[in-house]
């Protein structure tokens, strides 16, 4: 295609959302009038959906729930007076909590003052705040924000290592809806230890995120920790960051959680344009339904110019691939529907995977993130400036994938700030509602998750009577196979094996 023709695809496809800060330019994919006007209906069929999941209807059908998350910045959406009523009080908790900390109102066993904060969740519980944390902080961050999203012993003690000597000063929020999720339990029962190895009291320097009557609340009543937050059953926690689970974390490091839900808020308004020409979510889920046809045939790849969005592609990875990633239609029909997502960030990885990207499998089509503004050059900068050097980078790589055939889609930020970070995650959340829609899949369960948990617990539980049946028999050696006979599961030698390997390196450590 001729530059000329570009251009005028360009024109004729970019989608402008001032009150955002955003456009997004979908001309680099190669569609046609036919497939617009036939997707015409179907969208305009999964925006009124939309509408009546805004309303209140019980959009998660195979486990009965609302889907609200969309509430959380615009409590007047929400269906009864007592969750709008919930939504304002947990907000406003939120700040309170926040200014008393960095008051020092609300102040550590032994310090003055907290000045670190540990996060400890997983999942959606974790990538959401992380991505808030790593993109809106900076050097003047009213704390300083450390994570523990998993049950790996040595990212733990390396974590709790990093904080042993400020302990004292140390704010621990736990996140966790059921507050019965292994990886987030097994962090927090490490991190109470390491308190009390510093004679700190654990509950006064904890606080809980978590569903009201859960584990996890009573728990943080019972040991009256500072504080608890919660969370609510029609809030999924990969669409959780902008309930208490992602606002609190945010709150205590300095981020303006008012900008943040402003900007989601902005860009709901802006998603609920009808021409899906106009609407930024509709385009971007008609593109991701164009490339993939409808199967998620390609994958997507999440290329932002810009550090501060580094982790953007992580938190997108929960965000679609839980929400698309299904075997089963709403009609009980087999479909295995997905929509692959990886990247990093540009240009760094122009020196790492963009040669296969323009030569190799064209199997995958490309989101680039685009930052126009940023730090102003120092006198000392070279020519030309760092950040006209990314931009270069970024439509240069840009243009050579589509002289190679390769689509793209790009979204243009004016600036990385608190409501275009707020704006940004809205629009993704609800492309992937929309997606869902045209897709016929419900994107707010997670029945994959949920077996993987089973399948842990089993392994847990054959793992208690392995070692039961090896104590009983006196130090005698025995195969796996020995092993799976004697305690009755003949058919699981090979996990058995697994979990004495494990075993025996234990011991010799």
């Amino acid at each position: 295609m001729s530059g000329r023709a570009l251009w005028e695809r360009h024109q004729k496809f970019l989608c402008r959302t001032p009150q955002c800060g955003m456009s997004l330019d979908i001309s680099r994919m190669n569609f046609d009038e036919a497939f617009l006007n036939r997707m015409r209906e179907p969208m305009g069929a999964a925006l009124t959906a939309m509408t009546r999941l805004e309303k209140g209807d019980k959009a998660n059908i195979s486990e009965g729930r609302m889907v609200g998350h969309y509430w959380l910045r615009n409590p007047a959406l929400a269906p009864d007076a007592d969750i709008r009523r919930d939504i304002e009080h947990a907000i406003t908790a939120v700040r309170d909590f926040a200014g008393g900390v960095h008051s020092a109102t609300i102040r550590p066993q032994k310090s003055e003052a907290f000045d670190l904060l540990l996060c400890i969740g997983i999942g959606g519980s974790s990538l959401g705040p992380q991505f808030l944390a790593d993109a809106l902080g900076g050097l003047d961050d009213m704390m300083l924000v450390r994570f523990l999203d998993n049950t790996d012993p040595d990212g733990i003690a390396r974590t709790l290592g990093e904080l042993e000597d400020a302990l004292d000063q140390t704010l621990t929020v736990v996140t966790s809806k059921s507050g019965t999720t292994p990886e987030t339990r097994n962090g927090m029962l490490e991190t109470a230890a390491a308190y009390q190895r510093k004679g700190l009291s654990f509950p006064r320097h904890a606080v809980a995120v978590t569903m009201e009557g859960s584990e996890l609340h009573r728990q943080s009543a019972g040991e009256h920790w500072l504080a608890s937050f919660p969370m609510w059953d029609w809030v999924g926690g990969r669409t959780s960051v902008l309930s208490a689970a992602g606002l609190l974390p945010a709150a205590l490091q300095g981020i303006d959680i008012d900008a943040l839900l402003r900007g989601a808020k902005t860009c709901d308004d802006a998603t609920h344009e009808a021409d899906m020409m106009k609407n930024p979510a509709t385009m971007l889920a008609l593109m991701w339904y164009y490339a993939g046809n409808g199967r998620g045939d390609r994958n997507m790849v999440v290329l932002p110019y810009c550090d501060r969005l580094q982790l953007f592609g992580r938190y997108l990875q929960q965000l679609v691939m839980e929400s698309l990633g299904k075997a089963r239609d709403r009609k009980g029909n087999s479909v295995h529907q997905g929509l692959t997502v990886f990247g990093n960030k540009g240009s760094t990885d122009q020196h790492s995977f963009v040669q296969q990207l323009r030569d190799g499998r064209n199997d995958f089509f490309v989101n680039f993130v685009e930052v126009l503004s940023g730090p102003k050059p120092t006198n000392q900068a070279p020519s030309p400036p760092t950040g006209d050097t990314l931009h270069g980078f970024l439509h240069g790589t840009r243009n050579a994938l589509t002289e190679n055939g390769r689509e793209s889609i790009t979204l243009t930020l004016d600036r990385v700030d608190t409501e275009r970070i707020g704006a940004t995650i809205a629009l993704y959340e609800r492309a992937v509602g929309l997606y869902a829609e045209l897709i016929d899949v419900n994107a707010y369960d997670q029945p994959g998750v949920e077996a993987g948990k089973v399948a842990a617990k089993c392994v847990l539980a054959l793992q208690e009577k392995v070692l039961a049946c090896l104590q009983a028999g006196g130090g005698a050696q025995k195969t796996a196979e020995e092993i799976a006979e004697a305690i009755g599961e003949p058919d699981r030698a090979e996990d058995i094996f697994h979990i004495l390997q494990r075993q025996s390196i234990r011991r010799t450590d």
